[in-house]
């Protein structure tokens, strides 16, 4: 099989597992998703379309005054509201996204969320844009509309290749001002694998709805027992041995793992940001439905 072919059967790779991601969000958005991200991300304000008559219910503080006093009776304003949106995938592309012991690695479970999340918005006459991020800003598609877009937007999260290995959360959330003017929903899928990002974190959340999706692998948490096993620091490159058929040495990594979610949780906690759990190895259509539901039931509740 010579080069050419070898391309082409690549090409074809790329565009079957574009189409699937396709019909999965198509799917769960016209199944499941469309009515609840319709619902739990308002729009960015208030359209005046017209002054009508006062009607029993209506709020007095929509009364117009002046249009009242010249006809003698009470008239009241017509808001609509702005529906369209700017949604803004932040995307973590560094090495350790590439892990993933399940179906899928990582990266591959954002590319399914973020196809969720595109076409939802899509559906709802949204604008998507992306950005990429390692340790330096590594692609940026500012917010637009329309099915190509939306394409290309999914295209680039599963085979854009970056070009350095670390993580700086700090650096990508710091970027949002030179994409985004205006208020807009951030969607920022990553491990976390940081530090030092908190401040940065309330800057963004203070001005945007964030919301933080937190990537993981099971193994990331657990341990198998299976013995010596070598191995190497994604994003550093550092070799490391270990001894997992040794109790203390899995009860060790078990602990840490469950100090690092707590730690990310209490970061996203004090910055009011919102947090979808998904992991390498789930059903990320219900990962985004539990959490809509749940902001739904909380809007509800204030």
């Amino acid at each position: 099989m010579n080069a050419s072919t070898d391309s082409k059967d690549s090409i074809y790779q790329h565009m079957q597992q574009i189409r699937r991601l396709q019909w999965l969000a198509r799917r769960a958005v016209r199944d499941l998703l469309g009515g609840a991200y319709h619902s739990v991300f308002k729009g960015t304000g208030l359209t005046f379309e017209e002054v009508r008559p006062y009607s029993p219910g209506d709020d007095v503080r929509c009364i117009d005054w002046n249009v009242t006093a010249r006809l003698n009776e009470p008239y009241s304003k017509r808001f609509i509201e702005e529906r369209e949106r700017t949604v803004l995938l932040l995307l973590d592309a560094s090495a350790s996204l590439a892990f993933g012991t399940g179906p899928f690695s990582k990266r591959q479970a954002a590319a399914e969320l973020a196809a969720l999340l595109t076409f939802a918005a899509l559906a709802n006459n949204d604008r998507v844009g992306l950005l990429l991020f390692s340790d330096q800003l590594e692609l940026a598609l500012p917010p637009a509309k329309g099915q190509r877009h939306a394409l290309r937007v999914v295209r680039e999260i599963l085979w854009y290749p970056p070009r350095h290995r670390g993580t700086n959360l700090s650096r990508a959330l710091d970027q949002l001002p030179r994409l985004v003017r205006r208020r807009a929903v951030v969607f920022l899928l990553s491990d976390f694998l940081d530090s030092g990002y908190e401040q940065a974190l309330c800057r963004a959340a203070a001005r945007h709805d964030l919301v933080a999706v937190h990537l993981s692998d099971p193994r990331e948490c657990e341990l198998p027992p299976v013995g010596l096993v070598q191995w190497r620091d994604a994003e550093s490159d550092t070799p490391l041995l270990i001894d997992t058929s040794a109790p203390a040495v899995r009860q060790a990594y078990r602990q840490h793992a469950r100090e690092r979610i707590q730690r990310l949780h209490q970061i996203l906690g004090a910055a009011g940001v919102d947090l979808i759990e998904t992991q390498t190895d789930g059903n990320h259509v219900h990962s985004l439905l539990r959490f809509f539901q749940t902001r739904l039931a909380r809007a509800k509740r204030s």
